[in-house]
């Protein structure tokens, strides 16, 4: 087998002073390093426009590492080892000398090692600085080799389709395809990853994985957390634009996709791709039959006060802004048809979790008179990393009597290995040019042609059935009425590990 070859990387951040980086970016950095995942040669240029003592910026990392990093407090020896190859560089993103700054030091970096490095430069920005810092980044030459050169950047990927075909036409006149990464955490989760493996691997589940055998299925994600500081982003975005357009969709990608010929990355892209526009495209009264809308109130979670949503900082005392979305897709196509996809995701919910649910049809011949629990297959992406399938058993003693229990396989029971986080695994396959994880221009404009009908109907309608829930509360009782006739209610992970939510999507029929 042909090996590739490894090049030294120069690694640059835009945003250097942002919670992304210190949070993110450099733990992941940090992490890759002392597991030896990174070329034996590299540098990490941070750039901002405040002005920051070296050593100071350093510390500053330093206390991210050892805060938010999965391995704990950073080893001594080792942070003295990769803080050495992390700079920071003062400069505006609107003026040429800081470029100009940033391509010196990168040829040094280069002239010093004799030979050529892959150049990653990250976009830990704000939206509106994206095309003035690619436009600078192209006219100074600095990302302008196709097979070394990439760029990485975060959502959101557009307000709305125009603006990113706009984004996308753009980048496009600038730099190829196979050079822009946009980057979607949830992707790089390790639950998320596993779908493709436990369905393609595992041939018992795969006939079954289609509209002769499943019911429905759930995706959810679900936030504790309020708006906190992001009010100024959220009441121009909302829970439509923020989670549904792109984390929940590419989970919809995932799942309902076809088996790819191969394990490469445009195979797969086109796989999603493919998904993504086969979901069907709704008119404006089916918006407000099939998407429920909320907006948190005041409520407490965990016996603390919450306040409500149009009190937050930053936040219109009149806004319309979702912060809860639920909705029911299609997928038209003959694996697919007919088969209801329900996605729901909110703040200010009672738990943080990441769940999908796979609800296959009941018996078709009951023999049994408590047969009444259909199968279902639980996918855990947060808090547990956990699959487990539910199916009828017998109870021990003489008479034929059912319960229904749950087979489970955890990581935590199943490996001893530390999972990565998210970037880590999104980094390292930036730096191995693997755009798997990635999406591609025309799959992300896909996913705006899903949304923008229910966006244009809201924007019609700005005050129609929007609904108004507790903070605490599983959000509007509504959204528990799309799910008729399929379910009584939204499955909901349990809180006490112990216990079992078994009875908790029992059929509404």
């Amino acid at each position: 087998m042909k090996q590739v070859k490894k090049y030294p990387a120069a690694i640059t951040i835009f945003g250097a002073k942002g919670d992304l980086t210190k949070r993110k970016l450099i733990p992941a950095l940090y992490n890759l390093f002392t597991d030896h995942h990174l070329p034996s040669v590299f540098t990490i240029y941070c750039v901002d426009f405040l002005e920051v003592d070296q050593e100071e910026f350093r510390k500053d990392m330093l206390a991210g590492i050892n805060e938010f990093s999965r391995s704990g407090v950073a080893d001594v020896v080792k942070w003295n080892e990769f803080a050495e190859r992390l700079f920071y560089i003062q400069g505006d993103f609107l003026k040429k000398g800081t470029y100009e700054n940033l391509d010196e030091k990168l040829k040094a970096f280069e002239k010093q090692n004799e030979q050529n490095s892959t150049r990653i430069f990250y976009f830990a920005i704000a939206p509106r600085f994206i095309e003035i810092i690619a436009e600078a980044l192209y006219k100074h030459n600095l990302c302008n080799r196709d097979s070394l050169d990439r760029i990485v950047i975060e959502k959101p990927f557009g307000t709305d389709l125009d603006t990113a075909k706009k984004l996308n036409r753009f980048l496009a006149k600038r730099f190829t395809e196979k050079q822009i990464y946009r980057i979607d955490h949830y992707l790089g989760k390790e639950a998320v990853q596993n779908i493709m493996a436990f369905r393609f691997a595992n041939f018992v589940f795969e006939p079954l994985w289609n509209r002769k055998y499943i019911d429905h299925i759930q995706i959810s994600v679900t936030e504790q957390v309020g708006v906190g500081k992001r009010g100024g982003y959220y009441d121009s975005s909302g829970a439509l634009r923020d989670m549904i357009q792109n984390h929940l969709l590419q989970l919809l990608c995932i799942v309902g996709m076809e088996c790819p010929k191969a394990y490469k990355s445009e195979v797969i892209r086109d796989a999603k791709t493919k998904v993504m526009k086969s979901v069907k495209p709704y008119t404006t009264a089916q918006v407000f039959k099939n998407v429920i809308r909320g907006q948190y109130t005041g409520g407490t979670i965990n016996d603390q006060p919450r306040e409500a949503y149009r009190k937050e900082e930053q936040v219109q005392s009149t806004s319309k802004t979702e912060t809860f979305v639920a909705a029911k897709l299609y997928i038209d196509n003959e694996r697919w048809k007919g088969v209801p996809f329900f996605m729901r995701t909110g703040k200010s919910l009672p738990a943080q979790s990441s769940v999908i649910v796979v609800q296959f049809k009941d018996t078709p011949h009951k023999i049994f008179k408590d047969d009444i629990v259909p199968n279902r297959l639980i996918i855990s992406i947060q808090p547990e990393l956990e699959i487990s399938l539910l199916f009828e058993s017998k109870v021990p003693g003489l008479q034929m009597k059912l319960k229904p229990v749950e087979m489970d396989f955890t990581y935590k029971e199943s490996y001893t290995e530390t999972i990565p986080e998210a970037y880590e695994a999104l980094l390292l396959d930036v730096l191995n040019g693997d755009a798997t994880l990635f999406m591609r221009a025309d799959q992300i404009e896909a996913a705006w042609k899903v949304v923008m009908p229910i966006l244009e109907a809201w924007e019609k309608f700005p005050a129609k059935d929007l609904h108004m829930y507790k903070a605490g509360t599983c959000g509007p009782t509504a959204a528990s009425t799309l799910l008729k006739p399929y379910a009584k209610e939204w499955y909901e992970l349990p809180f006490n590990k112990t216990e079992k939510a078994i009875p908790n999507l029992k059929s509404a029929q």
